[in-house]
């Protein structure tokens, strides 16, 4: 359910763009945004901080393309907040010296300070060069293809991205499962 909840307004965005186009479908991005959040926050009792994000961004970027009629403004907004969940996690990492993705799921996970540096960095980088080819797809193609790769191309991108951290992450996991032999008698 949490999954359809955080694809709920790229989701409508995709469908509105192929039935109406791109303006009708920022304003369905905006106001699926909207009801996402105030969802969240009705049915957990919290938003997460770059949720907030996400909806200054589409609001800001999705606002100015309706109030300009100029699409290249909605078609920045991914990379805007790519760049900024990189940057908080560069941040994060050099000002504050705090792992933010340690912070997410080192309660689910243990793993050495230095796998969680690495994670760190990978996802900091993926969402550098995630900015760029949105940016690059959205001004060397047309806006239909740039609506696809949004919605499939990224996703499936991102899906291989977590596919390889966990393939990484496995490298230093503990078998935690008690072990069904029995111990030698002395």
């Amino acid at each position: 359910m949490k999954l359809l909840v955080d694809f709920f307004p790229i989701i409508l965005f995709f469908i509105a763009f192929k039935l109406w186009g791109i303006y009708p479908a920022t304003a369905v991005a905006i106001a699926a945004t909207v009801v996402q959040i105030a969802y969240l926050r009705f049915k957990t009792g919290k938003v997460e901080p770059m949720q907030w994000a996400s909806l200054g961004i589409i609001v800001v970027f999705g606002g100015a393309t309706l109030l300009l009629q100029n699409e290249s403004f909605i078609k920045w907004k991914p990379s805007v907040l790519y760049w900024l969940m990189g940057a908080a996690l560069v941040f994060g990492q050099l000002v504050l010296r705090k792992n933010f993705i340690q912070s997410l799921m080192g309660a689910q996970l243990k793993l050495p300070d230095h796998a969680w540096r690495t994670l760190n960095w990978s996802w900091s980088a993926f969402f550098a060069v995630m900015g760029v080819l949105n940016l690059w797809i959205a001004y060397r193609f047309d806006t239909d293809t740039w609506v696809n790769f949004k919605m499939f191309g990224g996703l499936g991108l991102m899906l291989l991205f977590v596919l390889g951290q966990a393939m990484y992450m496995s490298r230093f996991l503990q078998d935690n499962t008690p072990s069904t032999q029995e111990p030698p008698q002395s």
